[in-house]
């Protein structure tokens, strides 16, 4: 170490030090822990408020006078066991597990190669192209739908998970396109040169080198992906019809909802268990997330 570094440093420590005193109990109350306990309020909320509509009794939900509506004393799981075991609740989850996955593997292996070659293969309106797609995706389906409901009917998927598979990826690859294009902006352009020196393919190139540095970018393409399949509504109300095939979002609401009568403790139930798979996800994939980015970052 030299005497210069050594010198940095203590000036750094120094400085440090001396601005200690501003962070005293006081002032890290108000700038960190009050924001940071309304975020988890704000956040956290509504997972509470849904379990609990989950586990009260009936009168409880619409006696709101004599009962306290943030807590109850006499906790009940009638509507969790009519949920699981007297609806088609299972089979609606597995229907949105598999719509989901179908769906964001196609849109993951179109978006990759549609990118790479945006990106990487130099073509005249390869720009144009890519901003094109862009705009696709700020389409909103509430235009779509019905010109989609058209052409599903026609070919005679209508009420079957194969619509939705064939249906998602529309808003899914323009995304998820724009998505991977900056990732794979962000990578070396000479690896490829050397890779192609040493005698390898477009196809060797991206599987062996592009893929592997860009695994942030694929994870973050897979989580919007999954996530907009499974929270997606509109298109799952348009085309699928029979209950057995529907998924979680659209089901709970057809099934639970008898005109103006709101069964609040089986759609509550129901919409916490369908969020817990996505809990579960994003509790897996942030830990994978942020190592790759570290390992991006090292190469």
């Amino acid at each position: 170490m030299t005497s210069i570094d050594a010198g940095h440093r203590a000036a750094t420590q120094d400085h440090s030090e001396g601005m200690a005193y501003l962070e005293t109990v006081p002032s890290r109350i108000v700038t960190t822990y009050i924001p940071l306990f309304l975020i988890l309020v704000v956040l956290l909320f509504p997972f509470y408020w849904m379990a609990l509509t989950a586990v009260k009794p009936d009168n409880q939900l619409i006696d709101m006078d004599r009962v306290s509506p943030f807590w109850t004393w006499t906790p009940t799981f009638k509507h969790i066991h009519k949920l699981l075991f007297e609806s088609d609740y299972p089979r609606w989850l597995w229907n949105t597990m598999f719509i989901a996955s179908c769906a964001t593997f196609i849109s993951l292996v179109a978006s990759v190669l549609a990118a790479y070659a945006i990106v990487r293969l130099r073509f005249k309106g390869a720009q144009t192209v890519g901003a094109l797609i862009f705009l696709a995706y700020l389409v909103p389906p509430s235009i779509l739908f019905i010109p989609l409901a058209t052409v599903i009917y026609n070919v005679g998927l209508f009420d079957t998970p194969l619509a939705l598979i064939l249906v998602y990826p529309t808003i899914l690859i323009p995304f998820s396109t724009w998505l991977l294009m900056g990732y794979f902006k962000t990578i070396p352009f000479e690896l490829e040169e050397c890779a192609l020196i040493d005698g390898a393919n477009r196809w060797q190139i991206l599987t062996k080198i592009i893929l592997p540095l860009a695994v942030p970018g694929l994870i973050s393409a897979f989580i919007f992906s999954f996530t907009l399949c499974w929270n997606e509504f509109i298109y799952a109300l348009t085309f699928l019809s029979s209950t057995q095939n529907k998924t979680v979002p659209v089901a709970i609401v057809n099934e639970f909802v008898d005109g103006d009568i709101y069964r609040w403790g089986s759609l509550m139930a129901g919409a916490l268990a369908g969020s817990l798979p996505l809990v579960i996800l994003y509790a897996f994939f942030v830990e994978h997330y942020v190592s790759a980015m570290t390992g991006a970052v090292k190469e």
